[in-house]
């Protein structure tokens, strides 16, 4: 039996901020994907991202055991990733030094996406199994004049829906009959995180730090705030209140106690006034955010591409194609393509088709090009 036949059972783990999707593949058939929704107060029970692990581990075995699935009959986890040092796009093989490095976040960044890893190599050991991630929110392609910030020493790094944005990216520029390394596109996902990047012939050079307090306010984040004003509320409460608005508790959470865009927009449906402002304000941000990207690649788009889970709405599209429909044509693939892209990446590399990286341990980025500031 050659490589192409063997019929291979993977598990795509994929924690969001109100969610963790599962899939079964066999092969490149997906079996069922589940949305295991969790509400933003429940997750607000555990005061560390990483001790979200055992209550999303077990609602995991729960809905496998309500599938009729074992999980030792699976041959490889696949998990979204994110919070490790900087890596190259492609799939990397999760192991000890990766898990470790994404429990202690050293990337800066506490997006619960960096589960998906937590989460497939806790099933891998437990099973005997390998354990795979593909193109984690911290892939790093940024240029110079993306990084740099008026502080000394703190620099703009990349934190962002690097999985899905590509994802879609090949699979808008395939449909126009194109390579995605030679399209520019403005790819937003836009769901309990909002990110927005602007990918130039293939690799994503800018775009903003959603879970770090950058952008448009999001179901879950606080987004951009005026930095005085900012210190006068840390002033007033803390930083770790703060951090915490910043990944799981601002947004929608913060102003109406929960993060569930069906019930807030079933408040804008009613004419609710609270909910009407919040709901277009997030809409006004996103399209100030697209408006940016557009400069980094000097007005030469393909494509706009709204994607991820809030795009069931209508009126997200029809508020950005009102305001950046003269930018370029503006397409919109509802939810993600996350769970594909990681099952038939890493399908390639248990055929042989491909090979997986493996974590290096150290950023991509390693100083400016020839210029030192001495810190």
């Amino acid at each position: 039996m050659t490589d192409t036949q063997r019929k291979y059972k993977l598990l795509v783990i994929n924690p969001g901020s109100t969610s963790t999707k599962v899939s079964l593949f066999e092969n490149e058939k997906e079996v069922f994907e589940r949305s295991l929704f969790h509400d933003a107060p429940v997750l607000l029970q555990y005061p560390h991202v990483n001790d979200q692990i055992p209550f999303r581990y077990q609602v995991i075995l729960d809905m496998l055991r309500e599938e009729k699935v074992a999980p030792e009959e699976i041959d490889v986890y696949v998990g979204r990733g994110g919070s490790a040092c900087t890596q190259p796009g492609g799939v990397t093989k999760i192991d000890q030094k990766l898990y470790d490095d994404t429990v202690k976040a050293v990337g800066g960044s506490e997006h619960p996406a960096k589960l998906g890893v937590m989460l497939a190599w806790k099933f891998a050991c437990e099973y005997g199994k390998a354990a795979y991630t593909l193109n984690p929110t911290n892939v790093d392609e940024y240029g110079d004049l993306a990084r740099l910030t008026g502080i000394r020493g703190v620099y703009r790094v990349s934190h962002s829906h690097v999985l899905n944005q590509k994802a879609v990216a090949e699979a808008h520029a395939e449909k126009l009959g194109r390579r995605y390394e030679d399209c520019n596109f403005i790819v937003g996902h836009i769901d309990g995180g909002i990110t927005v990047s602007a990918h130039d012939h293939g690799r994503m050079v800018d775009g903003n730090m959603g879970a770090d307090g950058e952008g448009a306010f999001t179901p879950t984040r606080i987004g951009s705030v005026p930095v005085l004003q900012l210190l006068d509320y840390i002033e007033a409460h803390s930083v770790e209140d703060v951090r915490l608005k910043c990944s799981r508790a601002g947004g929608f959470v913060s102003l109406f106690g929960t993060s569930d865009s069906d019930t807030i927009h079933a408040l804008v449906d009613q004419g609710n006034k609270k909910a009407t402002l919040v709901w277009n304000t997030m809409i006004y941000q996103i399209c100030k955010m697209i408006g940016e990207m557009s400069t980094v690649l000097k007005g030469k788009v393909d494509g706009i591409l709204l994607t991820g889970g809030l795009m069931r709405f209508d009126d997200i599209a029809e508020g950005i194609r009102d305001r950046c429909g003269w930018i370029a044509p503006i397409s919109v693939y509802p939810g993600e393509l996350e769970q594909e892209a990681l099952a038939l990446s890493t399908l390639k590399v248990l055929r042989g088709q491909a090979v997986a990286m493996t974590y290096s341990g150290r950023n991509v980025w390693q100083g400016f090009d020839g210029v030192d500031f001495g810190e």
